[in-house]
């Protein structure tokens, strides 16, 4: 697919980063309501389905691929999931760095599945964003024995997910971006209620102000978030899209210093230059 002419997809994708770099205050506002994660992530998406299932139902979905959705069901219910978790379990600048490792995966998976060469500049840009995430991933003494804690884990595999997404989402052609959408969320719900089950997660208790809460930014949030990055992902090259939602980082950033006075340990600010360094020259490249 040609990059569409004109302005609107980079606004999109501009949009789609700033209101996911803000996602994590609502997730915690909906934790400390008594909704954990996981049930959080449920209530969203049933709120975001409920409101678009009925135009989904009455489009036509022609060209559509199903071996295609159902990858783009399983690899965005994971990217959705894990980064829902990561926000509420570690620290927001910290997972937003390690979730965009994703230019490093999209170079790997261009390779194997577009067969493009590897240049020595991907090759260098491999090199900055695996350094930065050894840095991020190390301790404050620099040891790598460390193991991957949750947060940063569930960060990691969403990255990973999210660029096999964006390739997914590129792969399936021009169909209509609802007919993406809810088989991502589908997905969602999938693997969320899959988690409940084997995890044993209990019913929490569902008050007025959390079931609201949820419902809003499912039905406000999630519905232009996902419509704007798909719209976005679609019309634009996959290195440069991935590159443009790094606006998420520092908007997650600001957001998280003003709102819960989170700040970057010197290793961690290292870390986290050499990887947006590596997506800015990716970008550069392609």
């Amino acid at each position: 697919m040609h990059e569409k002419a004109g302005i609107l997809p980079y606004l999109a994708c501009l949009v789609a980063a700033t209101m996911w770099g803000l996602l994590w205050y609502p997730l915690r506002l909906l934790q400390e309501a008594g909704l954990p994660g996981i049930w959080a992530t449920l209530v969203i998406y049933v709120s975001a389905i409920v409101v678009v299932l009925p135009r989904w139902l009455h489009t036509r979905h022609i060209g559509v691929s199903m071996p295609l959705l159902m990858g783009i069901a399983v690899s965005a219910g994971w990217t959705n999931l894990a980064f829902i978790l990561a926000l509420l379990e570690g620290t927001v600048v910290r997972v937003l760095l390690l979730f965009y490792l994703s230019p490093l995966w999209a170079i790997l998976l261009a390779r194997v599945f577009l067969h493009e060469t590897i240049t020595w500049h991907s090759v260098l840009n491999l090199l900055l964003a695996g350094s930065g995430a050894v840095i991020l991933l190390a301790d404050k003494d620099l040891d790598l024995t460390r193991p991957v804690d949750l947060a940063d884990g569930l960060a990691i595999t969403a990255g990973m997910a999210f660029a096999v997404t964006n390739l997914l989402v590129r792969k399936i052609g021009d169909i209509p971006i609802i007919s993406k959408m809810v088989p991502a969320w589908i997905g969602v719900l999938g693997l969320s209620l899959a988690g409940v089950m084997i995890a044993g997660v209990p019913l929490p208790v569902f008050s007025l102000y959390s079931v609201l809460l949820g419902a809003g930014v499912g039905i406000f949030g999630m519905v232009l978030m996902t419509y704007t990055a798909q719209y976005a992902v679609t019309h634009l090259p996959l290195q440069k899209s991935a590159v443009i939602f790094l606006f998420e980082v520092p908007v997650g950033a600001v957001s998280a210093a003003i709102l819960s006075a989170e700040t970057m340990t010197l290793l961690e600010l290292l870390g986290g230059s050499l990887v947006l360094l590596a997506a800015w020259l990716t970008s550069r490249r392609r």
